[in-house]
């Protein structure tokens, strides 16, 4: 009988050290480095020659936001756009830092819902193309005609 006894105590301890195991959240860590820096390592593979010409780094702000994202009701820290300045082909890659314990999930769900991909004259991006991936508190949006150029950007960003 306490072999029984001893057993279970023993089942028990271990049911409740897995359950606790299953509890906790393995929280993604957040990406290092000012948005300026994250931009150039999502364009490694991508050789200069082959971007679009003009491709300019944009700080995003109050002012601008809607343009880049469809929105401004978000909770960000900062936000880093990459556009070309004279294009006729459609490019946006977009970088935003949440604040701290912001609903990620929430934030590209809006995004999504509010963001024109035809927001060029001349050029667009079909619905369906529009990415927008998360990994820790950084957001990126990628709205990129060119689907060699997109895949490589989103690859970059997952390797982070």
């Amino acid at each position: 009988m306490k072999f029984f006894k001893k057993i279970s105590l023993v089942v028990m301890v271990v049911a409740c050290l897995l359950l606790t195991a299953c509890g906790t959240k393995n929280k993604e860590q957040n990406i290092e480095g000012t948005l300026d820096e994250i931009m150039t390592k999502v364009y490694a593979d991508i050789p200069e020659s082959e971007r679009p010409m003009s491709l300019t780094n944009i700080e995003v702000n109050e002012d601008n936001i809607e343009g880049f994202l469809g929105t401004s009701d978000i909770e960000y820290d900062s936000i880093l756009a990459s556009e070309p300045m004279i294009s006729s082909i459609a490019h946006s890659v977009v970088l935003i830092r949440t604040k701290e314990n912001a609903d990620i999930e929430a934030i590209k769900t809006k995004i999504k819902e509010n963001i024109n991909p035809r927001k060029w004259i001349c050029v667009w991006v079909e619905p369906e193309d529009v990415i927008i991936e998360s990994k820790g508190n950084l957001i990126i949006v990628i709205l990129v005609e060119n689907e060699e150029h997109r895949n490589a950007i989103i690859k970059e960003f997952r390797s982070l």
